[in-house]
């Protein structure tokens, strides 16, 4: 549509018959991008601190935080090779399907095929993919954890899907609440969706817990390598299909999936070209080093926690490069909850962390670790300094939610 500056083309939009979709801004409201990048506008410039915004795979000079170069190699070769420079089909270049079903199938008794698994731009458009797919039916409910990832969420609310929350519990390494599970579940739940390793929590579940309510259902396994090679950008990851018994052929399932590798553009023709090596030629020790770093940065942290008692962390991280962490907001003045927590923090610290409400938590905090040891510090430099401001001493109480002296009056 052109215009040609007139005065007439300013008129009210209500005359015109097309507006935006709505959808995209109800899911967009829930997704961890749209708030963590709008708190940037929090930072204060002139503070003389740099922004701080701890991501897993941020770019980092360290060795035990940046990819290997197995995997850079494997990515040059395949640019190189003049292979990769054409369209990838929909479902994804054979070799990289083949290769992601070999890297899965490890003690799985009914072995994957190239043909059950799917490559996709990252694990997130796995998420949307599934998602969409999933959501035939008008009367359709997925049941998502609490706390959990929200671009779930996110996706669900685009698709018109139903939400229904089961909770996991801190007092039990969080695993998962069964009752609320089956509480939740009706004839119209289409999924359940497991974080395993967890994100937030960082726990990792035991076989014998999965056992209790996942051992009867198809599953659908997402993954990438984007946290494991410290490589999100790179936009590479899978949808497979754990269905022996073809429940997902039956119901239509596969066919929607398909369809809709056929809408959407595929990754990158180059990064599937790599992916065989990526997977097959990374040396244990690259992930040996990572792990060993991560737990000093647990440690770590965990120590310069000792400082800054409003928060408690239920659990050390099992295989996470998050900490999650529960707030105490009785032991500040002037702050409401977790999202006021992390408001003020980038206003005065110019650092960024998660609060737990968009995770579905409130009065919780999440805290990427998964970077250098001396940005770990700095981190808990700046929270310290924080604390230190608006803790509220001993001798005071809080009246209507601010901190006041308590003032002692003795009758003689």
């Amino acid at each position: 549509m052109a215009s040609n500056g007139d005065d007439n083309c300013n008129v009210n939009a209500n005359v015109w018959r097309f507006k935006g979709n709505g959808a995209t801004s109800d899911a967009a409201a829930v997704t961890l991008r749209k708030l963590a990048f709008g708190m940037f506008k929090n930072c204060t410039m002139n503070s003389g601190k740099t922004i701080l915004f701890p991501t897993p795979g941020e770019p980092s000079a360290h060795p035990n935080f940046r990819t290997c170069p197995e995997a850079e190699e494997a990515v040059a070769a395949a640019a190189r090779s003049g292979m990769a420079n054409s369209y990838a089909p929909s479902p994804g270049v054979f070799k990289a399907r083949r290769a992601v079903a070999d890297y899965l199938n490890g003690e799985l008794p009914t072995k994957l095929k190239p043909e059950d698994v799917y490559i996709t731009g990252g694990c997130n458009q796995a998420i949307e993919i599934v998602i969409d797919s999933l959501a035939g039916n008008p009367a359709a409910n997925i049941l998502l954890p609490r706390p959990g990832y929200p671009h779930y969420d996110a996706r669900a609310v685009y698709s018109g899907l139903e939400i229904r929350k089961y909770d996991l519990l801190p007092e039990s390494d969080w695993e998962i609440d069964l009752d609320g599970l089956e509480a939740a579940a009706d004839e119209n739940t289409v999924a359940m969706v497991i974080i395993n390793p967890n994100n937030p929590c960082g726990n990792v579940y035991t076989y014998d817990h999965l056992n209790k309510f996942a051992s009867i259902a198809p599953v659908i396994t997402l993954g990438s390598i984007s946290k494991g090679w410290v490589a999100p950008g790179w936009r590479v990851g899978w949808i497979a299909m754990n269905d022996p018994n073809g429940i997902f052929i039956s119901t239509g399932v596969v066919q929607a999936i398909e369809d809709f590798l056929d809408l959407t553009p595929q990754p990158s023709f180059i990064l599937q070209e790599a992916l065989p090596d990526i997977l097959e030629k990374t040396p244990k020790e690259f992930f040996d080093k990572k792990i060993k770093a991560m737990r000093r940065n647990v440690e770590l942290s965990c120590e310069r926690l000792k400082d800054i008692p409003c928060f408690f962390c239920p659990k050390k991280p099992e295989s996470c490069s998050y900490l999650w962490l529960k707030l105490d907001t009785s032991m500040l003045d002037n702050i409401k909850n977790d999202f006021d927590f992390c408001t003020k923090l980038v206003s005065e610290e110019s650092l960024i962390l998660i609060p737990g409400v968009a995770l579905g938590a409130e009065n919780w905090v999440r805290i990427s670790i998964g970077t250098d040891e001396s940005v770990v510090e700095e981190i808990f430099d700046r929270l310290k300094g924080f604390y230190d401001r608006h803790a509220i001493s001993k001798e005071a109480i809080k009246v209507n939610g601010h901190a006041i002296n308590q003032i002692v009056v003795s009758v003689v």
